[in-house]
C-alpha cells in the first residue's frame, strides 16, 4: 500500500488514484532567466523519485511539467519586474533566445541525473489562450476585479482560501506601497498584469496589452492537459504560502469543486547552513560540479541519502562522501554481476518487500537506500546484482550501465586512501582557479604517495603508478 504525505490536510494518506492504475500528476517547472542551480535540481530529483515510485507499483502516469518564460516577477507576489524581462535587459538579448538557452541547459541538467521525465512539457508562452480563456471563466463567475495595473482575483470571493498555508486573512493588513494600494485585499493577486509599449512580452487581451500573472500558467496548462481533476501536484516548499495556494484559489473557483487530491512538497538544500538561491549568489550549478571532479549523479545519489521533506545542508566534503559511497557500491556491484552462485529465494524476497515497504511509505528512499547497502553487503551473487538492478528503478542511479572502469575512475578510487582523494580534489579546485603552482605542488605530494592523476576535459582520474 503506497503512503503519500499530503501537504493540503497534513497527513501522511493511503494513495487511491481518480483513475484505476492511472495517475494524473503536475509538477511546478523551472523560471528559464538564469542557469538552474543544484538546489533547484533537488525539486526534480524529489518528482523523479515519486514517478519511479508509482511506475514500480505499476501505475502509468500522465504527468506534466511547465517551463516559465514569460510572467514570474521578481518577487512571487505582485511585485517588480518580470524575470524573463530583468534577463533581456541584463544579456542584452531576446528573452525567447534566453529562454531557449536555459531551457536548454535545465534539461541537460535533468539528463545527467537521469530524471525520468514527465509526458508533457508544456512552456508557457505557447498557452497565452488558454490563459485568457481561464480568466474569462472567472470572470464570469465573480471572483475577479479590474485596477489600473491588470485582473486580479478576489480572494474574500473565494471562501477557502488559506486552506493550503493556513494564512490569517484578518492580520494581513493592506497592499504595499510597490503593489497596488487599491487591491481590496492584500493577498489578492494578478492574473493578467498590464504592461506599456516598451515590454518585449505581451499580448492582447479583452482587457487591456499585458501579460499573464505566473500563478494562472500552471492552472491553465494543468487543466489543458489533466482536466479539472487530478492525483498529485509537486513543488518546492517555497511555493506553499503563496504560488500553490493561489492554484487551488485559480482551480477550485473555475471548477466549482476541488482539482487537486494531494499536494506534495520538498525541502530546501541548504550551502553551508544557510540558503542557497540566485539573488544571493552563493549557488552551485552541475557544471561546478563536473569541473571539481563530481558527476551529476553523485549529486543525485547525495540527495537520496535525506527524505525529500527534510532540509539538507549542502558541502563539498559531503559531496566527496556520496562520490565515494556510489564508487563503492559500483565496486561491490560488479562483484555481484561476476558472481556465479545463487541466492536463496526466501532471501530475495524478504529484501524485496522491505525495500516496496520503505519507499511506499512516503518515499522512504533513505531506508531504501539502507536496504539496497544491507543487500550488497550479502554473499556475492548474481542474484543479488539483479535484485539491486529492480531496485535502481526507483533510484535512477544507472546502476545497470557499471563498467569495469568509468571516466570518473569510480572503481580504481574506491581503493585510494581518502588522503590521496582530498589532494586531488584539492588540486583539481586549485587548477581551475588557475593556482597553477598550488596545483603543481599538490600533484607531486598525490605522486610520491604512489598515485598519478589524470586530468580529462570535465573531471580526473586517479590511478595507481
Amino acid at each position: 500500500m503506497l503512503k503519500l504525505y499530503n501537504s493540503l490536510t497534513k497527513k501522511t494518506e493511503e494513495f487511491v488514484p481518480l483513475t484505476k492504475g492511472l495517475v494524473k500528476m503536475y509538477t511546478c517547472g523551472p523560471t528559464v532567466y538564469n542557469y538552474p542551480h543544484i538546489g533547484n535540481f533537488k525539486a526534480y530529483i524529489f518528482m523523479d523519485s515519486l514517478r519511479r515510485v508509482l511506475k514500480y507499483n505499476g501505475y502509468k502516469i500522465l504527468g506534466v511539467m511547465n517551463i516559465t518564460d514569460v510572467g514570474h516577477l521578481v518577487s512571487n507576489e505582485d511585485t517588480g519586474e518580470d524575470r524573463m524581462e530583468l534577463a533581456a535587459k541584463r544579456e542584452k538579448r531576446d528573452p525567447y533566445e534566453i529562454a531557449k538557452f536555459y531551457t536548454d541547459v535545465f534539461m541537460e541538467g535533468l539528463k545527467e541525473l537521469n530524471i525520468d521525465l514527465p509526458e508533457h512539457i508544456t512552456k508557457a508562452t505557447d498557452y497565452i489562450d488558454e490563459m485568457l480563456d481561464f480568466i474569462k471563466v472567472l470572470e464570469q463567475k465573480g471572483f475577479t476585479y479590474k485596477l489600473d495595473d491588470g485582473i486580479y482575483f478576489d480572494i474574500k470571493k473565494f471562501k477557502a482560501y488559506g486552506q493550503l498555508s493556513h494564512k490569517d486573512l484578518d492580520k494581513a493588513g493592506v497592499a504595499r506601497i510597490e503593489e497596488n494600494i487599491n487591491k481590496h485585499h492584500a493577498y489578492d493577486f494578478a492574473l493578467w498584469k498590464f504592461v506599456d509599449d516598451s515590454h518585449i512580452m505581451k499580448w492582447n487581451s479583452p482587457w487591456g496589452t499585458g501579460c499573464p500573472g505566473w500563478h494562472i500558467e500552471c492552472s491553465a496548462m494543468s487543466h489543458k492537459v489533466l482536466g479539472d481533476r487530478f492525483d498529485i501536484h509537486t513543488g518546492g516548499i517555497d511555493h506553499l504560502t503563496v504560488h500553490h495556494e493561489n492554484e487551488i484559489a485559480q482551480n477550485d473557483a473555475a471548477a466549482g469543486h476541488k482539482v487537486v487530491n494531494i499536494w506534495m512538497h520538498n525541502e530546501f538544500l541548504q550551502v553551508d547552513g544557510g540558503k542557497m538561491s540566485k539573488s544571493l549568489n552563493n549557488f552551485y550549478t552541475i557544471k561546478d560540479l563536473n569541473d571539481r571532479g563530481f558527476d551529476a549523479l553523485d549529486f543525485k545519489y547525495f540527495c537520496l541519502n535525506t527524505h525529500y521533506s527534510k532540509t539538507v545542508n549542502f558541502t563539498w566534503e559531503a559531496l566527496r562522501a556520496a562520490k565515494a559511497a556510489r564508487a563503492n557500491l559500483i565496486k561491490l556491484l560488479q562483484e555481484h554481476k561476476e558472481s556465479k552462485t545463487k541466492t536463496v529465494p526466501t532471501v530475495l524476497k524478504e529484501f524485496k518487500e522491505q525495500f516496496l515497504n520503505a519507499v511506499n511509505d512516503n518515499l522512504n528512499i533513505p531506508l531504501a537506500l539502507g536496504i539496497l547497502w544491507t543487500a550488497v553487503k550479502s554473499p556475492k551473487s548474481k542474484d543479488i546484482y539483479t535484485l539491486i538492478l529492480d531496485f535502481d528503478k526507483v533510484f535512477g542511479l544507472r546502476l545497470c550501465e557499471i563498467k569495469t572502469t568509468d571516466n570518473q575512475g569510480s572503481l580504481e578510487e574506491t581503493d585510494t586512501p581518502q588522503e590521496v582523494k582530498d589532494l586531488a580534489a584539492e588540486r583539481w579546485e586549485a587548477k581551475n582557479n588557475r593556482e597553477f603552482d598550488k596545483a603543481d605542488s599538490l600533484r607531486k605530494e598525490i605522486e610520491e604517495q604512489g598515485y598519478i592523476v589524470k586530468d580529462g576535459k570535465e573531471s580526473y582520474v586517479i590511478n595507481k603508478k
